[in-house]
Parts: C-alpha cells; sequence; structure tokens
C-alpha cells in the first residue's frame, strides 16, 4: 500500500536550511520514494496557516518509507537541519485501489 511522509515545516534559518534541502532529494530517489508536493505557493481556503511549507513524499509502501527514515545516510542528513525551523513529519498510508471502487 502507498504511504506518504507529510513534512509541515517552518523555517527560521533558510539559509543553513539549504546544505540539508541540496542532498536530501537524492537519499529520497534512492531510497525509491518521489516528491508529490515541495512547498509550492498555497492558498489558505480555511484555517490558519501559519507561513509553513508543505512537503509531501510519495513510497511504494510504509516499509520503503520507514527505511529512509530510519537510514544511516538520512539521520546524518537530518542533523544538517537542526536549529533551521521547526519540523513535524508523519507517515500516512494511502488508499487501497479497491477502497475508491
Amino acid at each position: 500500500m502507498t504511504a506518504y511522509l507529510v513534512v509541515h515545516a517552518t523555517l527560521t534559518d533558510p539559509n543553513r536550511f539549504r546544505s540539508y534541502s541540496d542532498i536530501v532529494p537524492q537519499l529520497v530517489r534512492d531510497f525509491g520514494g518521489e516528491y508529490i508536493v515541495l512547498g509550492g505557493d498555497n492558498e489558505v481556503l480555511e484555517g490558519e496557516w501559519s507561513g509553513a511549507r508543505l512537503v509531501i513524499h510519495r513510497w511504494p509502501d510504509r516499509k520503503s518509507a520507514k527505511l529512509f527514515w530510519n537510514s544511516p545516510q538520512y539521520q546524518k542528513a537530518k542533523k544538517l537541519r537542526e536549529g533551521t525551523g521547526q519540523f513535524k513529519v508523519m507517515l500516512v498510508e494511502g488508499l487501497v485501489n479497491e477502497a475508491l471502487k
């Protein structure tokens, strides 16, 4: 079942964050994921959104996403974002095609 890593990021130091964002996209690809949302323009339609960026990666399954998340390569990269903002990350399973019928 497809899984999604959903990241809610509020950056406080975009310049330092760049060292993280320069290397993580390749790691995502190397582990079999793909970006489907990468902090593009947004429009709030309801509720409050405090200037945070939204990032969503699609993964073949939960196991693949967790292999990426727990990998030594990502753990090393993750240290580069320390002190650059506030991050909330959630792993969510997608719908099985049968559920859509």
